[in-house]
């Protein structure tokens, strides 16, 4: 009986910790995004943002991107979105980054909290790291980039477009791509 009681505590304190380190991960990427020049701005000028600690991309000639995120209003989560990305085209590697899509009004983050949205493959990003990394694209276009770790390269974002900004940071991974894809998201409320 007391192995079972010590087995169970340990369980939940597992589970516990697992679930706040989880919760880290998302301020982690918050705060690397207050912190990193330009997009920390983006948190006064915005109704909410959705953020994305770490998508994975890869592929050898098709490829995709997954990864899961939080979207906030006003501060607080309000619900929780996937993003998922496939592409044709040549591309050879693997990268992974975070991203983070602040909304400029109500209209923008009912846009994307309505259902299925979906980026356009022009739709672009502007990437935020100090490594080799020079652009971030939906839709591919020609890239290759290693994550020297820090956040702190110049950005010009151009402002917010069709009530969106998106911006990124490489956490690793080497990747070639001259591609076609958007981005799709889905969202379910909490």
């Amino acid at each position: 009986m007391k192995t079972r009681l010590h087995a169970t505590l340990a369980f939940l304190l597992i589970g516990l910790c697992s679930h706040l380190a989880y919760a880290d991960e998302y301020e982690s990427a918050i705060n690397s995004f207050r912190e990193a020049g330009e997009s920390g701005a983006y948190f006064e000028k915005s109704v909410g943002y959705a953020v994305f600690p770490t998508i994975g991309k890869g592929g050898i000639g098709i490829g995709g991107a997954h990864g899961s995120g939080r979207v906030y209003k006003g501060g607080e989560v309000i619900g929780t979105s996937d993003m998922t990305q496939l592409t044709i085209g040549f591309q050879l590697g693997g990268e992974a980054f975070s991203q983070i899509i602040f909304f400029e009004n109500e209209a923008a983050l009912d846009n994307f909290i309505s259902g299925n949205f979906e980026f356009s493959a022009d739709a672009s990003a502007v990437a935020i790291t100090a490594g080799a990394h020079a652009t971030a694209n939906t839709g591919g276009g020609a890239s290759a980039g290693i994550s020297g770790g820090q956040n702190d390269a110049d950005t010009k974002s151009l402002g917010f477009r069709k009530g969106m900004a998106i911006f990124t940071i490489a956490k690793g991974g080497l990747m070639y791509q001259a591609t076609l894809g958007g981005q799709k998201y889905s969202f379910d409320p909490i």
